[in-house]
């Protein structure tokens, strides 16, 4: 790298009223800094595409301050370590971190962690053995708690998080019934990541599928969705189901104010808990959650897809495809071609 390199970044021009439009961002080019003491210089390589996103560009109070105006994208990425001033790093290896969509991060060693890419090609740090692993192995395991022979429900099934969820339900022993948009996501489900069964929102009557899939009712809902699915989902309760809160991609972009659950009671009528997550609060037990997934991954026993978008200039457009729909697993941008 010489003195004349330049960062090519994403940064937040405006902020978006309902689904981010291209007028919302900015690329911008300006000079590669060098670390300062405890800092780590890093050619950023995959970044992260989250649902997560809409919320850290939005004003309204989350548990992230958001991203300002004029400021790099936040995002997990992975990437190559360029000059370190950490006795923990040296040049050459590859780590991730919250990088931000852009070319060249200058990050504090503190928030760092080291991947192999002898062990996985690096999106996959992106996804099953990164933060949706850590979310689908806590969020299931911690909070819905399966147990042989119940019914686990996911909505978003064919995503980063809800595909590894209903494959970690399948280890514990419980059936799988995942709700996903389209017949190729849902055979992708039933045919490659054994569950027991596939919902194909976009085609079918949900209430009518959760009758028919869930006849005893439901004993986990894991819910990345919200909205018409998770009322339809509280309609179908076992007694003493869990509610695993994740996400709620469905009201990310809306206008008029967030959708909340109309069939709230069933929580009371079927002695049932509804509880929200975040894995950031699970930071004391990353590295217990790794080491499974990890296990599981080398046995072959979690399968994964990436969806890998080429260009960082493309994440204005790419961003929309998780909001769409339209990505085939997890969702991240190779910064440059390979």
């Amino acid at each position: 790298m010489t003195a004349t390199t330049t960062n090519r970044a994403i940064r937040l021009a405006s902020r978006p009223v309902g689904m981010p439009t291209a007028d919302d961002w900015d690329l911008t080019e300006d000079p590669v800094g060098e670390p300062g003491d405890g800092e780590v210089l890093v050619e950023v390589m995959y970044v992260s595409l989250d649902p997560a996103m809409r919320g850290w560009i939005s004003e309204a109070a989350s548990y992230a301050r958001p991203v300002g105006i004029g400021e790099v994208m936040r995002a997990i990425a992975v990437g190559r370590v360029i000059a370190s001033r950490d006795e923990r790093f040296v040049d050459g290896e590859h780590v991730s971190g919250l990088l931000g969509v852009q070319e060249y991060a200058i990050v504090p060693a503190d928030g760092l962690q080291k991947v192999d890419p002898d062990v996985a090609p690096l999106p996959k740090w992106l996804g099953v053995l990164g933060m949706p692993g850590l979310t689908a192995y806590f969020g299931l395991l911690d909070i819905g708690r399966p147990e042989p022979d119940q019914t686990v429900v996911v909505s978003g099934a064919a995503g980063a998080v809800g595909s590894l969820v209903g494959q970690i339900a399948t280890l514990q022993g419980a059936r799988a019934v995942g709700i996903a948009g389209g017949p190729e996501k849902c055979a992708y489900l039933t045919g490659e990541l054994g569950f027991d069964a596939a919902i194909d929102y976009k085609n079918e009557d949900v209430r009518a599928a959760l009758r028919t899939t869930c006849p005893d009712g439901i004993d986990v809902y894991f819910d990345n969705v919200g909205g018409e699915i998770l009322d339809a989902a509280l309609a179908r309760l076992a007694h003493g189901a869990r509610v695993v809160i994740c996400g709620a991609i469905s009201q990310y972009n809306a206008t008029e104010g967030m959708r909340g659950p109309a069939n709230y009671m069933s929580l009371l009528v079927n002695h049932a808990s509804m509880t929200g997550f975040l894995v950031f609060h699970y930071a004391s037990r990353y590295a217990e959650g790794a080491r499974q997934m990890g296990e599981w991954v080398a046995a072959g026993k979690l399968k994964s897809r990436e969806d890998v978008v080429v260009g960082l200039e493309r994440f204005p457009e790419a961003l929309l495809k998780l909001f769409e729909g339209t990505n085939d697993g997890k969702l991240v941008i190779a910064v440059r071609e390979s």
